[in-house]
Order: structure tokens, then sequence, then C-alpha cells
């Protein structure tokens, strides 16, 4: 593990010590409770006597440090090689501007090393800079709870101002985008965030304005699989981040049930839709007659 609380408890701890430490001297019930907060399980016993019994000469008879500086703790190379490869991912830029010292070292790994696939090609543009900012200010709204008033695009192509009360943002990775959750507002709680113009904290009294959580809309679907080219172990990456279970009703196949939210309806559809004759939906009727809806408009295409 490259980043690990249980590989760098010890550290953590020993370092809190020594930081205390280099100022003058450090009683051993401070060690202790240093040691019981940094650290877990037997650690806060082990490290103050380690200590005080020099096993780590850490601290001298005087109980002051070894150190004249405050002790830090530099990456390793591996660390730095795996934070090289998270900066290089676009979307990383939505969270803040990152520009650590990291030329020293190479990616741990670059988007050549892994293959997607199945994924629309109009994900959203991470290096818009109204985008970026339209994103962090969101994030903020969500952390400070405030409402923000948005310019967004509908589906005809309209500019539609609303206001809204941010809950949360949902990233989709089929689609490479991401949509913001919302309440308050009558025309829908989903938001592509590709299609905001304008976003602006909203600082106008905001009586009439419903603050309620958005209500989730909880949906089933149950379809029976057979299990061939992978093809279980296929859906179960593809619905990695919805809640379900599968279970086995013959040698090859499984009958599997997906939860989702209604707005995230039609995503499920298209993804089951995506595994052909391998896939059979068999509940809830709804589901089914808009499988079968789905596929006569394709029919009808090829015409």
């Amino acid at each position: 593990m490259i980043f690990s609380e249980l590989y760098s408890a010890y550290y953590n701890a020993v370092a809190a010590v020594l930081t205390e430490a280099v100022s003058g001297p450090v009683d051993y019930d401070r060690v202790r409770a240093i040691a019981e907060k940094y650290a877990f399980g037997e650690s806060f016993v082990s490290i103050p006597s380690a200590l005080k019994e020099e096993k780590w000469q850490l601290l001298k008879p005087d109980r002051t440090s070894v150190t004249e500086n405050i002790p830090s703790m530099p990456m390793t190379a591996l660390q730095k090689r795996w934070v090289k490869a998270i900066l290089s991912d676009p979307r990383i830029r939505l969270f803040g501007d990152f520009d650590p010292d990291l030329s020293d070292v190479e990616p741990l790994f670059t988007s050549d090393d892994y293959l997607v696939f199945d994924r629309y090609l109009d994900g959203d543009d991470y290096s818009d800079e109204d985008y970026i900012r339209n994103f962090r200010l969101i994030l903020d709204a969500i952390k400070n709870k405030y409402p923000l008033e948005l310019d967004a695009e509908n589906r005809s192509g309209s500019i539609i101002t609303r206001v809204v009360f941010p809950e949360y943002l949902e990233y989709s990775e089929k689609d490479d985008k991401f949509r913001l959750i919302a309440s308050g507002n009558r025309l829908g709680n989903t938001i592509n965030l590709s299609r905001i113009i304008r976003c602006e904290p909203y600082k106008k009294p905001i009586d009439g304005l419903c603050e309620s959580k958005h209500q989730a809309r909880p949906r089933s679907v149950i379809f029976e699989l057979s299990d061939r080219r992978s093809a279980l172990e296929r859906v179960l990456l593809h619905f990695a981040h919805f809640q379900k279970e599968a279970e086995k009703i013959g040698d090859d196949r499984y009958k599997v049930t997906v939860h989702y939210d209604k707005d995230d309806e039609t995503e499920v559809l298209i993804r089951i839709l995506s595994f052909g004759p391998m896939v059979k939906v068999t509940a809830p009727t709804h589901f089914v007659e808009l499988v079968k809806e789905r596929l006569k408009n394709q029919k009808s295409c090829e015409h």
C-alpha cells in the first residue's frame, strides 16, 4: 500500500512526540497520550516504552528531542510517482491548483497503461475555465450549505435561470460527466454541469424556496444473466457503484438485482442493453416495457 494509516501510525506518533520535545522536555504521560491519539491497539503501550528504555534513541535523558528541528516526513519515491500519476488526470484541476515539484520522478502510470471501453466520447471538458470555476463554486456551496443561482441550457437549447440548494455532485463513469443533484426548484433536481453557463451565490432572501433535501426515488431491476465471455464479471464492474445482489440459479446462469435511483434509470437501461442476448430483464414490468420500447426505437432507426 502506497499511503497507509496502518504502516504510518508509528511514524506519525513518534513525529508528534519529537515535535513537542524540540521545544522542551515532554513527560511520559504526554507521550502515552500522543501515542493513543495517533496510533492504535497496543501502540500506546509499546511506543512510550521504546522511547523511555531508549530502544529508539530519539529522546535524551532529560526527555528533549535528539534533533534540533521539527521532524518532517517527505514522500517516498513511490508515493511521488503515484501523486504525479494522479495529477495527470485532467479532473484533478476541478478540486484545486496543485503544483508540487515532482520533476525528479516518472508517473507510476499514465492513461496509456489502461483501456477504457464502452464510454461515450462527448464527456465534459475538464480544461474549460468556466467549467472549473462552476465546479469549485458548487463544491463550496455543498460544503458550506448556501444556495446558488444558475443559468443552464435545457434539452431544447433554451437558457433557464433557477435558484437551487446544491446537495451533492455525481459522476457518471460511462458518460464521463458530472451532475449536480440539488433541491429547491420545480424544474428538476439533476443538472449536467456542462449545461451550466453561469453560476453565482444567491444572496437574496430565500423565502418560498424549498430547502428540503433531495428525495431519493429508489428503484430496482431484476435480470437473468448467462455468464458467457465473463459476462458476470463485466456486469459487476459496470454496476460497481450501485447496490446489487447476484444469485446463482444454474450452471452458468445468475439472477442479478440492481438498486438505483429513478434519476439513473436511463443509464441503467443503456448499461443492461449493452450486454445484448446475455441478459434478460424479468422484473419489474415497467422496466421490461422500457427495454421493449428502446429496442423498437433502435430497430426503427435501421430502416
